[in-house]
């Protein structure tokens, strides 16, 4: 059907129009209208729901969380009354006029395509879950997990198929969240990767403690897999071959990453930085002074390696989208550098990456160290002792701390963070044995593992 075209807005007020609901674009929307009250703040996306919890899926597919809509957080509705600003589902922005100052939007209920006239335009338009290249075309059973509408859409495939022979493609944070979900509900899953262990970029001996409990858990894992060899009938995945065997699957879900969303942004002939994200200051104003971009679709600066990356994290995208809405509203806020700081849990234990990785670290032309510990999370006669691994990264010369691994309990998580303000604050391993840890037996030990850490270094020296 051909769309007719007309401008639906020509208001005295500035206009503020934000590209994409997700994480950054409603940060974005309701500062800009915090800061500005008087404007005329409009937020479009694409898709069927604003303000969702995309790190909450995995749950809701096990049913940790019973019901999607727990995770859909705001409707368009409730987004206005609350926070003041007209915000529209089933809307595609197809194009920016950077002369005109214009949007164009395409209603995908009606499919009318709209003129839109902004004063300040802020893209929060996320990334994308990237694709292998052997499932592009339209495979019925075959699917990726990056929205609530992936997820409805995978819970009606598994309830009435009966989905029960698996294959997850990637095991790094998503693929792995996905595996243990799968077999809460009692399926068969094969995980497969290119890199020979799973969960990459995380240090060797945290990888093969991954591993370990994968397989204690009932996980088939296959490394060294770049190219799977699919066998199709028709337009279903049928089997997948490895090592000469043919295995069965009744569904494919491809956890391999994502790319960012920037293709409004290229078509605007924005810069782009060398990781595909959008070239930002640190007022996140991109190469046009009226247009500010946040989230997934931004390259963002590590505080460590003070370089530009593509980081993905929700807690990343929820401030700078903060930091755009106030500046697009006339604010004169800054983004800072970050340190990546992030955790996903695995059946009974949880992982924690933060900072850098010595690989990572290699890459940047930095000179590494690595020390490695293990210990109690409680005294051993408390019933819930259980061993933590650790891992720290650092660099040799200055002992600063470059990063850290950690898998164990809930504990880690602390351990994350307090290494992440010592990163912050270019600490160095040593101090770690300086800190006064807090003890309690039943819930922190009487010799924490960053201690000992800090205490390894120093004997190395002897």
């Amino acid at each position: 059907m051909k769309g007719s075209t007309r401008v639906i807005y020509q208001t005295p007020q500035k206009n503020i129009i934000v590209i994409g609901g997700n994480a950054a674009g409603p940060a974005a929307a309701a500062k800009a209208k915090r800061v500005d009250s008087k404007a005329n703040v409009v937020m479009f996306e694409a898709g069927d729901f604003i303000s969702t919890g995309t790190c909450e899926l995995p749950y809701v597919l096990s049913n940790v969380i019973n019901d999607y809509e727990k995770i859909v957080f705001y409707t368009p509705e409730k987004f206005e009354q609350e926070k003041g600003v007209k915000a529209f589902t089933k809307h595609r922005v197809e194009k920016i006029n950077r002369t005109t100052k214009t949007i164009s939007v395409r209603n995908l209920v009606s499919n009318h395509l709209i003129d839109f006239p902004y004063d300040k335009l802020v893209l929060a338009t996320g990334s994308q879950a990237k694709r292998l290249d052997s499932l592009q075309r339209n495979i019925t059973n075959a699917f990726t997990f990056k929205t609530v509408s992936d997820l409805i859409a995978l819970q009606k495939f598994i309830g009435p198929k009966k989905a029960k022979k698996v294959l997850v493609v990637g095991s790094g944070y998503i693929g792995l969240e996905l595996a243990e979900a799968l077999r809460s509900l009692n399926c068969e899953v094969i995980l497969i990767d290119k890199e020979i262990l799973p969960m990459p970029n995380a240090e060797t001996e945290m990888r093969r403690k991954i591993l370990d409990t994968l397989l204690e858990k009932g996980i088939e894992f296959y490394g060294g897999i770049a190219q799977p060899k699919f066998h199709f009938v028709d337009d279903t995945v049928k089997s997948i071959e490895i090592d000469g065997w043919r295995k069965e699957i009744d569904l494919v879900i491809q956890a391999i990453g994502f790319e960012p969303n920037v293709d409004l942004a290229l078509a605007a002939k924005l810069d782009i930085g060398s990781h595909g994200g959008i070239k930002v200051d640190s007022k996140l104003r991109t190469s046009d002074a009226n247009i500010f971009a946040c989230g997934d679709c931004i390259e963002v600066v590590n505080k460590i390696t003070n370089r530009n990356e593509f980081i993905p994290l929700a807690t990343f995208a929820r401030d700078y989208g903060y930091i755009a809405g106030e500046n697009a509203a006339g604010g004169n806020n800054f983004a800072q550098p970050v340190i990546k700081n992030i955790s996903v849990k695995i059946f009974d234990n949880i992982f924690v990456s933060v900072g850098l990785s010595s690989n990572e670290a290699r890459l940047n032309n930095l000179r590494v160290g690595s020390l490695s510990a293990e210990a109690k999370n409680l005294v051993k006669v408390m019933p819930d002792s259980r061993t933590t691994f650790g891992n720290v990264i650092y660099e040799l010369g200055s002992e600063r701390i470059l990063g850290a691994n950690f898998y164990g309990g809930n504990e880690v998580i602390g351990y994350a963070d307090l290494i992440s303000a010592l990163i912050l604050n270019k600490m160095k391993v040593s101090e770690l044995a300086k800190i006064n840890y807090n003890y309690t037996p039943p819930a922190s030990p009487f010799v924490n593992i960053l201690s000992l850490l800090g205490k390894k270094l120093e004997k190395g020296k002897k």
